[in-house]
Order: C-alpha cells, then structure tokens, then sequence
C-alpha cells in the first residue's frame, strides 16, 4: 500500500502536467495546522516562476494553484482549498480514510509497502572490544545500528549485519603474553575480561621484560602462529560468551555469523595499500605511505614506516570488501561523532579511488552520554560504566515498582511474571530513552525520566499497548474479519490518520537514518488514542459503531506493537 503523500504526489504530478504540459515537483508535506488540512502541496511559488518563462506571461502563484486545483483526480479521497498566495490545502475523507483502515487491519505489515527497488544495505554497528567488557558508551552503537537494521529490512532491502569487533592489533602481545603464563599467574582469569585485561596491561607497563615479550606475541599473530592463534581464539570465544549475552538480553538481531572484526581485513591490508598506490592516490613520505587530504594538514598514514597498518588502511579494506564481495549498494556505519575527522579522510580516499561511485554511504555519528554533571558517565570510582550493570539496575528499578504497586492494589502475580515485566520495561526504558532523540546530540543519564509512566518513554507505550490490549478482553468479543470501519468523531478520525502514516515515518527513517522519528510517532499515536478513548465510547456503543471502535483499538495495539519491534522494544500483554 502506498503512503498517503506517495498517492497525492502521483495525483498532483498528473494534474501539474495537464495543467501546463510538463512535469514538476508538487511538494507533498504534512498541512501546518490540522485545521486547514492533513497535507499541502507548497509547489505553486516555485511554479509560477517557471510558468512565467515558458509562457512569456507573467502568473502569480495563486492563479497557479488553482490551474492545478483544477486538473486534480482526487475523488472521494480528499478534497482542497487554496490559502494564502497559493498553499493548496488537502483535507482527506472520513469515508476514504475508512476504507484504507480496512485495507491496513487486513494487512500483515500493517499498509506499509516495501521498497520497489530494494537494496542490499550493509550496517556496521556495535562493535565491541575484545577482551573487554561493554560498558555504557557500547549501548549507542549496538542500539540505534539495531534499530536502523530492523527498520530498512522490514521495508524490503537486504540487510547484512557486520560487527567490527576490536580483536586485532598490538594490545593483544600483552594479553596473550599474560595469557601463556597463567599456569604460573592463577589470577590470570580469562573469564573475568576486565581484570584479566587491566592485570596484563599492569605487567606491561612495570615489567620491561614483560613487555619486550609481549611485542613479539604481536609478531608471532599477525605471523599466523599456531600458538598464538590458539590463544588469541581462547580470548576471543570468551569475549564473545560477554557481548553475546548482553545482545541476547537487549534484544539485538547481532549473530555470530555477522562478526567481521579487524582481524578479518588483516589479509587484505597489503593489497589495499598496493592498489590506492597504483591509483596514484597513495604516496611515500618519510618513509610511509599515505594519502593527503584536502582541508586537513596531516595527511591518513595507510602504512607506517616499519610496515604495519593502521585503523584508517583497516577502514578502507572493510569497506572496498563490503562494496566487492559483499555487493553492497548502501553502507551505513554507525559510530561515535568524534571519529568523524577519520572517516572524512578515509571516505575522500575511497572517493578518489573509485570505490564509492554508484554506492550510498552514510557515516551515523552519535553523540556521548553524560552523567549529571556534564561529563561522559561514569562511576563514582572514575570507571566506565559497565552495560551489564545499568542493564541490571534497570530490571531492579522496575521490579520494586512492580511488587509495590501489586501491594498497593492487592493483586498477585507469579514470580516469574514479574521478571518477565521488569526485563521488558526496564530494558525497553533504557533502550527507547536512547533511541528518542537525534543520535548526533548528547544526553545526560536520567533513571526517573527513562523509566517513567508519564511522557515519551518506553513505560508509557508498552502500558498503553497493554490498555488497548485489555479492552480487546473486557469486551469479550473476537472480532470478525473485515469489520467496516465507521468514522464520525473528530479523535477517532485523527487516530486514523496517523495510523495510517506508519509506511510513510518508516521511509523517513531509511532515508534519514533517525529512530527517534519512530519515537515520535508512536508517542503521538497514544495521546490520540487517549483522545479517542475519552471521547468515543467503545464498549458501551451500539452496533455497528462497538465493532468498529473495537477494531480501531485492536488495529492501534498492532500498529504499537510493530512500532515497538521495529525498536527493538518488547512490549508485554500486561502491566
């Protein structure tokens, strides 16, 4: 089904043609004010410009919307009106409204229509750092790159995951170095990553033998040694018992099978290098090659003067692979904004070299989150704050307010419910407080606002999920297919019109790559199904209007429910 601007373009498109024998953009957008319309077609201003010299005859706006107001089909699907120097206002029918509802709650995917020329779309987020835990900044990566894959696969394209983990480089000397001699080190516990990782940086920098020996671990790595392999694969599969529990618990589509870390490109490296120097795009420089960049005055070093590689030659690997092999037409890359200066270098390079011609890549960044001084979040101690940790005290949090309200209101649940509960709302808080705002701004770490039932927040959607969902049981009625919808308040006919703009908030999102547009969108949903609940009867209604309020509540618990997956975001029958 397509969206209600994709439908009015078409129709405007045809009457702008007939109107005066050629094509033009109509400006399709959201009205400004309710009252005067649901959409506008802003297309006049610049029409009458045009108009005026192809036809030598100077035509105001006005007149040019209304040649056009003339030429449309709309049907019983809206009707206009001209304001102002020629904004066309459209106001949508109850009636046609009514039918697309009924042709949305026979839908699966809700109306909304996938891509007419899909793409395959590599995303690369999260990215975690072996031997180390994930601590909170890891939460922005992993969940917005989450919610992005979910959205742009629903909407038809191929989607390939990659996580980029951080399990290469010359840190790993020490830790496989420390590793190797845990038999004689007991307190060498590859299973506790961040003691074992701070122990071996410890006796890096106060054992100069240590540390001599660690660099040559670096060698035997990257030399393929069996040994070394061995261990760097110990290390690896039990950082991965650590980031693949924390997806499992948040929700996170993120396998094994999309693991592509530095390690990975390693083999690739060389012949990167090679070919940026025969492209002429890398050169030699005090005994480097590298590659200069237009606006920065330090040029991207791909390979040092001793021979090893850098991130920026691992990023040019990473994404000359994922436009060759993996063939993909778009890539998304979501890290933090402070890599930004790295990726306009290393994007110009790939630029230049060929490599991004005909391709999309869009570079998310995400700003820091801040603790309530100002300052990137932290514990009292000055550590990161682990993942896991806030993960678990969010779970915590909502499972006291669990047990007291069940107190409060002398219910009973089991045990296993109310961590059931507590999981998906505390977890959800947490995710969706994440989510709701523009990824490149900061925000600071609030417990009672993210947890909260009152306002934008994840409580607050999944209690108004559970609401409409109660209805569907109080009424103790299963409601048959094709139920006729009947429009005739003023709240039930502003619910249905944001019900229906789903597709279109999700095609923003794919192009502008901003969750929190979801975020929006589903919070304005509740309040106009609060509007329509105060102000529609349901249950109390006669027949036919009791089945079609009914099925509006039930086509409204949907259309949550998919907004809420489409976040990540579990949403439990009862609260």
């Amino acid at each position: 089904m397509q969206t209600i601007p994709t439908q009015l373009t078409a129709i405007f498109h045809q009457a702008i043609q007939e109107a005066f024998g050629f094509d033009a953009d109509p400006v399709v957008g959201l009205g400004q004010n309710p009252q005067f319309g649901d959409y506008q077609a802003n297309c006049a201003m610049g029409l009458s410009k045009l108009v005026t010299q192809k036809t030598g005859a100077k035509t105001n706006p006005r007149a040019v919307a209304q040649a056009i107001q003339a030429k449309l089909q709309l049907g019983e699907m809206a009707t206009t009106d001209i304001a102002g120097p020629g904004f066309i206002n459209i106001k949508l029918s109850p009636v046609w409204l009514a039918q697309q509802l009924a042709e949305v709650a026979a839908d699966g995917r809700l109306g909304v229509a996938k891509a007419t020329n899909p793409q395959r779309v590599v995303v690369d987020y999260s990215s975690p750092n072996v031997a180390k835990q994930m601590h909170v900044g890891h939460l922005r990566p992993t969940n917005i790159g989450d919610a992005i894959s979910r959205i742009v696969e629903f909407l038809g394209h191929e989607v390939i995951r990659q996580n980029h983990l951080g399990d290469w480089g010359t840190q790993f000397g020490m830790l496989l170095r420390y590793l190797e001699e845990s038999e004689v080190h007991p307190e060498a516990q590859v299973s506790d990553l961040e003691g074992f990782y701070r122990a071996a940086k410890q006796r890096f920098d106060e054992d100069p033998k240590f540390a001599e020996e660690a660099r040559a671990w670096v060698v035997k790595l990257q030399g393929g040694d069996a040994r070394a392999v061995e261990l760097w694969q110990r290390i690896m599969e039990e950082s991965r018992k650590h980031f693949e529990a924390l997806y499992k618990r948040m929700g996170i589509l993120l396998k094994r099978e999309h693991e592509r870390g530095e390690s990975f490109y390693n083999s690739l490296l060389a012949d990167t290098v090679k070919e940026l120097k025969a492209l002429g795009i890398a050169e030699e420089s005090e005994g480097a090659t590298v590659i200069w960049v237009k606006g920065f005055d330090a040029p991207l070093i791909i390979q040092k003067s001793g021979g090893g590689f850098g991130y920026g030659t691992t990023d040019l690997a990473a994404l000359r692979y994922r436009i060759r092999e993996l063939k993909a037409n778009r890539v998304i890359v979501v890290t933090d904004a402070r890599q930004s200066q790295h990726f306009r270098m290393f994007t110009d390079a790939a630029k230049r070299a060929g490599w991004l011609e005909g391709i999309e890549f869009n570079h998310i960044m995400f700003g820091m989150i801040l603790g309530e001084d100002g300052t990137p979040l932290k514990t009292r101690s000055g550590e990161s704050v682990k993942l896991a940790d806030v993960l678990n005290e969010a779970e915590q949090r909502v499972l006291g307010t669990i047990k007291q309200k069940l107190v409060e209101r002398g219910e009973s649940m089991s045990d296993e419910e109310q961590r059931a509960i507590a999981a998906a709302v505390g977890i959800g808080g947490v995710k969706y407080f994440d989510l709701n705002r523009d990824p490149i701004g900061n925000y600071v770490f609030d417990w009672d606002k993210m947890l909260s039932l009152d306002g934008n927040t994840a409580p607050y959607l999944q209690y108004a999920y559970a609401r409409t969902r109660s209805v569907m049981r109080k009424s103790g009625q299963t409601l048959p297919e094709n139920v006729p919808f009947v429009l005739e308040h003023p709240a039930e006919i502003a619910l249905a019109k944001h019900i229906l703009r789903l597709g279109e908030v999700a095609n923003i999102i794919a192009r502008e790559l901003k969750p929190h547009h979801m975020c929006t969108y589903l919070y304005d949903l509740c309040t106009r199904f609060s509007g329509f609940w105060e102000n529609c009867p349901v249950l109390q209604s006669p027949e036919p209007l009791r089945s079609s309020r009914l099925a509006l509540a039930d086509l409204t618990a949907r259309t949550l429910a998919l907004g809420l997956d489409l976040l990540g975001i579990e949403h439990p029958e009862r609260m």
